[in-house]
């Protein structure tokens, strides 16, 4: 007869400091307040419960960044995760800072990756065990390889890169620890849910790894992906909802024997709220609302970016505003760093600084035609436009760029109405993580950049510099058309 436990496995991801719940249609919707009523409220009810955290606590939020996640991990204290692996936005405030940060949470961060180059020593802990109801349950991080890009910065850290290697590393620790009676084995991850399935089709089953529990591409599913016998998940983005598992464990095998896998939304109707947390939320809200209170400006209508693959109307208005502000003819601006799918018509400091938490540099290069050119061939690249989470740019007023999908080629590319010849020379803006990653980002070199003329700071703060521009005029309007378009082989 089988040996059957049950375990109920709770889970988020991608939080991104989403700590207050939305009022829609009458109905509270998200929110850490309403996340921890309903995981205290499982807890309560269920024997084996764990709760985990796939990576992105951090960023989107003013309370996540005036405090530099200090605020963040204080209310996950109180949120109380079982265990919980980094995501690439965890480093956004350096790994420094990160390590301070880890040794004020109250819940373990596991990592297998991130590692001193000159030693190899590991940052963090590479995996936890969790005893709970008689079983051993192995929790495993790993990180997206985004993470190099963010860390170019800390010369001394290193990473592993390519999935082959992740999955050895997962063979290496699953060898380990299998020797002590493991019952289950959780990959908790942070590099996309089509990057999950690729590290689960390598993945040796003799290594017992039972569930991916993942992050970083923000796919909301319905049910699983099933790969190699390994049940894949993610819980789309925010708190509006979690994800459940409730499985039954052969402990004699040391397997799933069943399990039933559902996305649970968070809300008034499903989940009590949790006056503690509220109050400590509440907290930062009034420092934060004092500060960021203030009227900024106001737009003609709201301004969208619905997606970060196209251009958009805030990325029109913000890459115009630098390219202006700042003096060069054309300004690349990082789709991802707009973090909000709409902004206005009213905008407080508070929204500009959610809507674009970025703060960085603005380097000024000079690059060729043809260089322009080649960099923008490499955002336009398939797995871009077929979603990939990889870099997006939106482009300054005067650059337009018609590009033909099917034949891999531009069927237009002029600057000012003109044609853009190769050997002319531009000045380019980039903020300070894409001029980091010029060679991953654009399939330029810095060393090439350089040969045409040296590069140098022009701003130290590109978020003063929109939040300037924006103080300087009232009824602010873009198109988010006519830059950038696009003929798709799916239309």
């Amino acid at each position: 007869m089988k040996n059957l436990k049950k375990l109920t496995l709770l889970h988020s991801n991608d939080m991104h400091g989403d700590f207050l719940a939305e009022d829609l249609d009458n109905k509270l919707v998200g929110g850490v307040s309403l996340l921890s009523g309903y995981i205290n409220k499982v807890r309560q009810e269920e024997e084996n419960v764990i709760y985990a955290i796939a990576g992105d606590m951090f960023r989107g939020s003013i309370i996540d960044s005036e405090f530099l996640g200090l605020s963040t991990i204080q209310i996950m204290n109180m949120l109380g995760p079982d265990v919980v692996t980094l995501g690439n936005h965890e480093v956004d405030y350096g790994v420094a800072h990160l390590l301070f940060l880890e040794k004020c949470a109250e819940f373990p961060i596991v990592n297998a990756n991130l590692h001193i180059k000159t030693n190899g020593a590991r940052l963090f802990k590479p995996c936890h065990i969790i005893e709970i109801g008689g079983m051993k349950i192995l929790f495993i991080g790993i990180l997206t390889d985004v993470v190099l890009l963010q860390c170019k910065t800390d010369g001394m850290i290193g990473t592993f890169v390519t999935l082959e290697d992740a999955a050895n590393e997962v063979g290496r620790i699953c060898n380990t620890y299998n020797a002590i009676d493991i019952d289950f084995t959780v990959l908790l991850t942070h590099i996309g849910f089509e990057e999950d399935k690729k590290l689960a089709a390598m993945l040796d089953p003799a290594w017992g790894v039972d569930v991916i529990i993942g992050g970083h591409s923000h796919t909301f599913i319905t049910e699983p992906a099933v790969v190699n016998g390994i049940p894949i998940v993610q819980a789309g983005t925010g708190t509006d909802q979690i994800g459940r598992f409730d499985i039954l464990i052969d402990t004699d095998e040391n397997c799933i024997d069943s399990f039933k896998w559902q996305p649970v939304p968070i809300d008034a109707e499903h989940c009590p709220r949790d006056p503690s947390i509220e109050q400590m939320i509440t907290g930062y809200k009034t420092r934060t609302d004092e500060k960021y209170g203030r009227i900024i400006t106001k737009f003609v209508r709201q301004l969208t970016h619905p997606t970060r693959i196209r251009e958009t109307e805030l990325g029109d208005l913000f890459s115009d505003v630098l390219k202006d502000a700042l003096g060069v003819d054309v300004f690349l601006l990082g789709s991802g760093s707009i973090r909000n799918e709409m902004l206005g018509p009213v905008v407080t400091k508070g929204d500009l600084r959610e809507c674009f938490p970025y703060d960085d540099q603005v380097h000024m290069v000079y690059w060729t035609g043809e260089m322009l050119k080649r960099a923008i061939m490499r955002m336009l690249r398939d797995e871009a436009l077929a979603g990939a989470h990889t870099e997006f740019y939106q482009l300054s007023r005067g650059l337009l760029v018609e590009y033909d999908q099917q034949t891999h080629s531009f069927l237009r590319f002029e600057f000012e109405g003109e044609p853009v010849a190769d050997d002319r020379v531009f000045t380019v803006g980039l903020q300070h993580f894409h001029y980091l990653n010029m060679t991953d980002s654009f399939n330029v070199t810095l060393e090439e950049s350089k040969k045409v003329h040296t590069d140098r700071v022009i701003s130290t703060s590109c978020t003063q510099v929109i939040e300037e521009a924006l103080l300087a005029g009232q009824h602010q309007n873009a198109k988010g058309s006519g830059r950038l378009i696009l003929h798709l082989i799916d239309g």
